[in-house]
C-alpha cells in the first residue's frame, strides 16, 4: 500500500480534495437551505438536480474526453464546479441552487472518470489490489471528513462554501503537475439497462432501490435531525457516524458475502435495515437517531458493492465494464427519485414518514433477492467483492471494474478483452 501511495501521491490527493469538496456541498446545502427558510421539498428537489445532472454527465463526458483530450476537459468541469460554488453563496434563491447543482451533477462524473483513468494508466498489475485499497479510503473519508467540516463555525456564512470552491480549484493541480503524459481513452462500450435485468434482474432492481434509499436518508438525516432540535454540527454528526458505520462493515460484509450466496446476505441487510427503520419508528427519541442511522447506513451501504459482484458472477470478463457504467447510471436514477421522495416523507405518519419509508424500501430489495433465490442457483464460479463508496462514487467506476476484469484474464493467463 506505501508503495502505491508513494508512487500515485498526487493523484490521489487531487481524488481526495474533490470527494472532501463534494460532501462537504452537499451537505452544507441541505443544512443553509433549512436555515434560510428553504422547504423539505425545496431542498429534496434541488438536491436532486445533482444525480440527475451525472445522468447527463455520465453519457456526455466521455465523449468530450475523446474529442478535445483529459487536461482541457478537466481544467473546464473544474472551473464549473468552482464556479458552482461561488454562485451557492452569492444567491439564496432554490431556481439558482438548483441550477448550480444539476452543473456540479454534470461535471464531478468527468472530474471522476479522468482521474480515474490516468490513475489506472499509471498503475501496474503489481500494485492494483494495493491502489484499490487506497481508493476505497478515499471514496468513504472523503465525503465524511467533508460532511464533518460543517460543524466548522462560519458566522459569516461564506468559509465553507469558499473552501469548497478553493477544493475544487486546487483538485486540478496535482494532474496538470503529474510528470506521465495522459493516457489514451475511449469510452466504454455501452451495456443496455435490458441486457443487464436479463443478466441479473436483483441487481438491477436492487441498485434502484437501495440506491434511492442511501441518498434518501443521506440527504433527509441532517433534516429530521434538525427537526429534533439538533444544531448543525450535531446534525452533520449524525450524518458522519453513519457514513464510517457503513465504511467499517465494508469488508466483513463482502468477505461473507464471497463465502456464501450473495442473495443471503442481501437479504440479511434489508432485514437489519427494515427492523432499525421500524424500532427508530416506534421509538422517536432523539437519542436515537445517532445509533439507529448508523444501522441503517451500515446495512444500505454495502449493499451496491454486494450486488455489482453478484452481477458480475454472471457476466463474461469483457462485460465487465460496460456493466459498471450501466450500473452506475442506475444507481444515480436511483438516488435521483431517493434524494426528490424520501426527504419529503419526513413529517408524515405522525412524523415517522422517513423511518417508514426506509423500512418499505428494505422489505422490497429483501422480497427480490428472496423471489430471485427461489427460482433461481447461485453461479458455481464467483469473483470477489470491491468495496466501494457510493456517496460521491466515482463514475462509472472504471478502476474497480478494470481491476476485475484484468485480475481475472491473469488468474486465467490470458490479455483482458
Amino acid at each position: 500500500m506505501w508503495r502505491a501511495l508513494k508512487e500515485n501521491w498526487a493523484l490521489f490527493l487531487g481524488m481526495f480534495m474533490l470527494m472532501v469538496a463534494n460532501g462537504l456541498l452537499v451537505t452544507l446545502l441541505t443544512i443553509r437551505g433549512a436555515t434560510i427558510g428553504f422547504s423539505d421539498f425545496t431542498i429534496s428537489v434541488m438536491q436532486a438536480c445533482y444525480p440527475l445532472g451525472a445522468l447527463l454527465g455520465t453519457i456526455a463526458t466521455p465523449m468530450l474526453i475523446e474529442r478535445v483530450g483529459h487536461i482541457r476537459v478537466f481544467s473546464a468541469l473544474a472551473s464549473m464546479v468552482s464556479v458552482a460554488a461561488i454562485v451557492h453563496l452569492l444567491t439564496s434563491d432554490p431556481v439558482s441552487w438548483a441550477a448550480m447543482r444539476f452543473l456540479a451533477g454534470a461535471c464531478f462524473p468527468g472530474l471522476y472518470v479522468i482521474t480515474e483513468s490516468w490513475l489506472n494508466a499509471k498503475t501496474g498489475n503489481h500494485i492494483r489490489a494495493q491502489v484499490l485499497s487506497i481508493y476505497f479510503i478515499i471514496q468513504t473519508a472523503g465525503p465524511a471528513l467533508g460532511t464533518a467540516m460543517v460543524a466548522v463555525p462560519d458566522p459569516s456564512g461564506s468559509v465553507l462554501f469558499g473552501l469548497t470552491s478553493i477544493l475544487m480549484s486546487a483538485a486540478i493541480v496535482p494532474l496538470l503537475l503529474s510528470v506521465n503524459r495522459a493516457p489514451e481513452y475511449s469510452a466504454p462500450e455501452n451495456m443496455p439497462v435490458r441486457k443487464l435485468y436479463r443478466v441479473s434482474p436483483l441487481a438491477v432492481l436492487g441498485i434502484l432501490c437501495m440506491g434511492a434509499g442511501v441518498a434518501g436518508w443521506f440527504i433527509a438525516l441532517p433534516l429530521y435531525a434538525i427537526s429534533l432540535g439538533f444544531n448543525d454540527a450535531q446534525a452533520s454528526g449524525a450524518l458522519v457516524v453513519a457514513m464510517v458505520a457503513a465504511a467499517l462493515v465494508q469488508y466483513p460484509v463482502g468477505w461473507i458475502s464471497d463465502r456464501i450466496d450473495r442473495r443471503y446476505v442481501v437479504i440479511g441487510l434489508a432485514v437489519v435495515c427494515t427492523a432499525a427503520a421500524i424500532w427508530m419508528a416506534i421509538d422517536t427519541a432523539p437519542s436515537r437517531i445517532v445509533i439507529g442511522f448508523a444501522v441503517i447506513g451500515a446495512a444500505t451501504l454495502p449493499v451496491y458493492s454486494i450486488l455489482a459482484a453478484h452481477a458480475n458472477d454472471h457476466l463474461k470478463p469483457g462485460q465487465v465494464v460496460p456493466a459498471s457504467g450501466t450500473m452506475a447510471f442506475l444507481l444515480q436514477l436511483g438516488q435521483f427519485f431517493g434524494t426528490l421522495v424520501v426527504p419529503n416523507m419526513i413529517f408524515l405518519a405522525d412524523g415517522r414518514g422517513l423511518q417508514l419509508s426506509l423500512a418499505a424500501l428494505g422489505i422490497v430489495v429483501a422480497s427480490i433477492a428472496l423471489a430471485r433465490r427461489i427460482t433461481s442457483e447461485a453461479p458455481e464460479e464467483t469473483g470477489e467483492v470491491v468495496p466501494s463508496g457510493v456517496i460521491g462514487m466515482a463514475q462509472p467506476g472504471m478502476i474497480q471494474a478494470d481491476v476485475m476484469s484484468k485480475e481475472f484474464d491473469d488468474e486465467n493467463g490470458r490479455d483482458g478483452t
